[in-house]
């Protein structure tokens, strides 16, 4: 889906009723349209901050709905936790290999073709993964 106008495409497939959780990874002025989401007892994600803009909250719209906004700072959290990371890969590449979790790649790269990749995400003209391949 595209970021323009998820709030309403979100509000017409629920019928209104909001979403569980929204991943954020842009914050700026798409953080309130994420908050305006989210059904009751609903959770925001804030992964990063693509738009350049680090968003405020206004607590008065958690306790409207008693939703949750919180960070996920995945670099800091396997740091303090050795191992982690490794354990991680461990139970999902068995997922992976069986077909089970399959990731949507929007396109495969080389190497020497990285800031082509990088231009791709930054004007939002992927769907899915930008891949690079090593070799």
């Amino acid at each position: 889906m595209l970021a323009d106008g998820f709030k309403d495409a979100v509000r017409e497939l629920t019928g209104g009723a909001g979403v569980d959780v929204v991943v954020d990874p842009v914050g700026g002025d798409r953080f309130t349209d994420s908050l305006r989401s989210l059904a009751p007892e609903g959770r925001l994600l804030v992964v990063g901050f693509t738009a350049g803009e680090i968003p405020t909250v206004k607590v008065n719209r958690l306790l409207l709905n008693n939703i949750d906004v919180v960070g996920v700072g995945w670099g800091a959290f396997a740091a303090a936790r050795p191992g982690y990371l490794q354990q991680q890969w461990g139970e999902l590449e068995p997922h992976l290999r069986s077909g089970a979790l399959d990731p949507l790649i929007s396109t495969t790269l080389p190497l020497a073709r990285a800031a082509e990749g990088l231009a791709l995400l930054d004007e939002r003209r992927v769907t899915g993964k930008v891949v690079l391949e090593t070799a």
